[in-house]
């Protein structure tokens, strides 16, 4: 991941290169030679994803002039420092605290996600009421695709309902917790105090964040919306929709992979969406 930005940029080596000692161990070498095991550590993968989307934004150069941002949970940090609210150095401290919070909350309690297709979102959320113990919905992609997030046992039995109620699908995640959900309060309150002792500047653009779905610019609310994401859902059908309300036509996705090109499309059939990409 990303060997190629390093091998013909000066710049993405730069930022490679610093990432190593933002970090203190290689996580360039991982992401260039390392194996599966390696890459699904929770200290390298939030950071891996991370370093590989910001310095593609920034290698894009003057390609990379959006109207507008959002991010899917990580991504919210990538979308920020890319829009310069956070130096790269700040965004990456934060990721790797975020990681390493998250997986001590998970550590915690055994808890899980999964994935429902083919059910309305009130449904499943009802469903999520009715359940003893905690299990919520976490990530609202798309119509139609909802992951609910909770403790093992509460999870399972959503999804035995959801079948039951005729979901096309309810599939338990390989993960390891239940993201986006009251279990990550831990957590929260250990991000918290690192993002509010760091200093964002005001972006950009305006970004559409998980927990305010809306167009934000103060650099208070934006640390509050942040601090609160881990133990929130993250909505991004609803973000999408306003972005589209706001004027948005055309989305570039910046960072590995094409699943949210797939989840916006099924959000927006005529929206137009392609990938960042650098020349």
């Amino acid at each position: 991941m990303g060997k190629d930005l390093y091998d013909t940029y000066t710049e993405a080596k730069e930022l490679f290169h610093q990432a190593d000692e933002i970090l203190g161990f290689e996580i360039s070498k991982i992401m260039f030679e390392g194996t599966a095991d390696q890459l699904r550590e929770t200290k390298v993968t939030q950071p891996a994803i991370f370093i590989h989307s910001v310095i593609l934004a920034k290698m894009m150069g003057a390609d990379f002039a959006p109207a507008m941002v959002a991010g899917h949970s990580l991504g919210e940090l990538s979308a920020l420092t890319a829009v310069g609210a956070l130096t790269f150095a700040d965004g990456l401290q934060l990721v790797s605290k975020r990681a390493l919070a998250m997986q001590a909350a998970c550590e915690r309690q055994a808890s899980t996600m999964a994935a429902i297709i083919g059910m309305a979102d009130d449904v499943v959320e009802k469903v999520c009421k009715s359940v003893d113990g905690v299990v919520v919905a976490a990530n609202y992609n798309c119509p139609g695709q909802l992951v609910i997030s909770g403790a093992i046992p509460a999870v399972e039995k959503a999804c035995e309902i959801l079948k039951e109620k005729g979901a096309k699908r309810a599939l338990l995640l390989p993960v390891g917790g239940a993201f986006h959900s009251p279990l990550m309060e831990p957590a929260r309150e250990e991000l918290a105090s690192a993002i509010e002792s760091t200093d964002f500047k005001q972006p950009l653009c305006p970004i559409y964040q998980n927990v305010a779905t809306f167009a934000v610019h103060n650099t208070d609310d934006i640390k509050t919306n942040l601090i609160y994401q881990l133990t929130a859902p993250v909505k991004w059908t609803q973000s999408i929709q306003q972005m589209i309300k706001d004027g948005a036509t055309e989305f570039i996705e910046v960072g590995p992979g094409k699943a949210l090109q797939g989840l916006i499309k099924k959000i927006d059939r005529e929206a137009v969406v392609s990938q960042g990409s650098v020349s």
